[in-house]
């Protein structure tokens, strides 16, 4: 039988829960009403943003985004029907699919931006002291380094 959380467990997990869920909508409200993006539409075009050229692999932008291959690709057929991104076939084995953004795309991610990236540091960053920063941050790659090493061969970027 499974050891129950006690209350500090308890407040702690639901505290977790509580700030993901408030801050995501939160940010997704923001994204919708300032540049009529979803959270998933402006997390693909931030991540092909990163990039010089705007492109990835359909493969390491999953792997980013921490998506299975199924969402991915509805997600960026969504994204295509709407003209900010491409999909295209890497001249390197002609196989390996690859996601561009387009020109719509990087002036969509540019004017999105600034207003995201402000309202997270007014929403998370501004609320948090630098030592809870620290701790948070030290908190989660803990997590997710103890995520890694259970999932081994059956992560994300596998699916």
């Amino acid at each position: 039988m499974a050891e129950w959380l006690d209350d500090e467990e308890q407040r702690t997990w639901r505290a977790l829960l509580a700030m993901h869920d408030d801050l995501m909508a939160e940010l997704a409200q923001g994204l919708k009403a300032n540049a009529d993006l979803s959270a998933a539409d402006y997390a693909v075009l931030a991540h092909l943003s990163e990039e010089a050229d705007g492109v990835l692999r359909a493969r390491e932008l999953r792997c980013r985004l921490r998506w299975e291959k199924s969402r991915l690709a509805h997600q960026v057929r969504r994204m295509e029907q709407r003209g900010l991104v491409r999909r295209d076939a890497c001249v390197e084995d002609g196989r390996a699919p690859l996601v561009a953004l387009t020109e719509d795309g990087w002036a969509t991610v540019r004017s999105a931006a600034p207003a995201h990236v402000a309202q997270v540091r007014d929403l998370f960053f501004d609320a948090l002291s630098p030592s809870q920063l620290e701790a948070l941050r030290d908190a989660a790659e803990a997590v997710v380094g103890r995520l890694s090493a259970r999932s081994g061969a059956s992560s994300a970027s596998d699916r």
